[in-house]
């Protein structure tokens, strides 16, 4: 037996240094995100109990702005897995190529209309619609009817009533700036942004600014804004007294609003790569799935997950979004949004 005794005491001091030099306690999980993810304390501790893990949350501003910082990251990247990224950024994201192929087995739940990347490197976690948002106060209060077209914002009846996002900064911005594509095609679009201009449009460059400051709801002066068809229903949420109504509503009239996607994806790089899968298997799951409308106001891709009636009340959905196929996004966006800023910013 002693002859065992060096290598059997080698193994054991092998192995106690082996755990030293683990870290204690639980794995972290790092997780990119726009400014505007959230989801209940209760569900993401669902996930951090069942694989032992701790998530962070790298918050890195609006869409566009986070897409740049984790393309510039490039093969160090700043998190393990990236949310938020939507069909108007989806193509420079994987021409970029910054995430890792990974075929959940949650996917067949997910309808096909919603798998835009075929090499699965991002995965569809929920939808919404971006839409002309006004404050339904101001209008009763001015007896002015509410635009319920793109024609009617160039009206002089509205001047100087409209905020929007900077496209070059903001998801919601570029896709209203996909809406009037779409609407009135590329050779005309830039004509009405010309005449938005004439009409004294304000230039935000996020969406939160837009909401929180500069619409009348919240003390701004723009009492017509560009948010989402489901933002109505957050107004009833979170009433500091319980309404009825919600005090604003969406314009969803046919090719006013553009349909958004967001999407997942494990960041190349990762040293937690199973952690990462776990991940964004979880969000597929109904139990994320379930809380994302009254986090995000947006609509889970999986049809299994069920809606919150508050949810679904007050819900604005267009019947005929306007349209821009994603391989005109990915083949024109850098010079539509060039060609934007020279007409509405300079």
């Amino acid at each position: 037996m002693k002859r065992f005794f060096p290598l059997t005491l080698a193994v054991a001091l092998l192995a106690t240094g082996c755990a030293l030099l683990e870290p204690p306690g639980p794995r972290v999980l790092t997780v990119m995100t726009h400014d505007s993810f959230s989801a209940s304390d209760e569900v993401i501790a669902a996930f951090e109990a069942q694989y032992d893990a701790e998530i962070q949350f790298l918050k890195s501003g609006d869409t566009g702005t986070a897409v740049n910082r984790a393309i510039l990251a490039g093969d160090n990247p700043l998190a393990d897995v990236f949310y938020g990224v939507d069909n108007t950024f989806l193509s420079r994201a994987l021409e970029e190529d910054i995430f890792e192929p990974y075929a959940s087995p949650l996917l067949d739940e997910i309808p096909d209309a919603f798998k835009l990347d075929p090499e699965n490197r991002a995965l569809p976690v929920d939808y919404g619609d971006v839409c002309l948002n006004y404050d339904v106060a101001y209008f009763e209060t001015h007896g002015l009817q509410p635009p319920q077209s793109l024609e009617d914002l160039l009206d002089d009846a509205y001047r100087g009533l409209l905020a929007v996002e900077n496209p070059a900064t903001s998801s919601p911005g570029l896709a209203f700036l996909f809406t009037t594509i779409g609407h009135f095609g590329e050779d005309r679009y830039l004509d009405f942004w010309a005449a938005l201009v004439e009409n004294d449009v304000l230039v935000v460059n996020d969406w939160e600014t837009t909401y929180y400051a500069e619409f009348t709801r919240y003390g701004g002066t723009r009492p017509i804004i560009v948010s989402y068809g489901s933002s109505p229903p957050f107004e009833v949420v979170f009433a500091e007294n319980p309404i009825d109504e919600p005090p604003t509503a969406a314009v969803i009239a046919d090719d006013t609003c553009f349909r958004q996607i967001e999407f997942v994806g494990i960041l190349k790089g990762t040293r937690n790569r199973r952690l990462a899968e776990a991940w964004v298997d979880f969000m597929l799951s109904t139990t994320f799935q379930e809380d994302l409308p009254l986090q995000m106001y947006v609509f889970p891709v999986n049809p299994q997950a069920q809606l919150d009636p508050i949810f679904t009340d007050y819900l604005a959905i267009p019947d005929h979004p306007a349209f821009v196929s994603p391989a005109a996004i990915a083949e024109n966006r850098e010079s539509w949004i060039e060609a934007w800023t020279e007409t509405v910013l300079r």
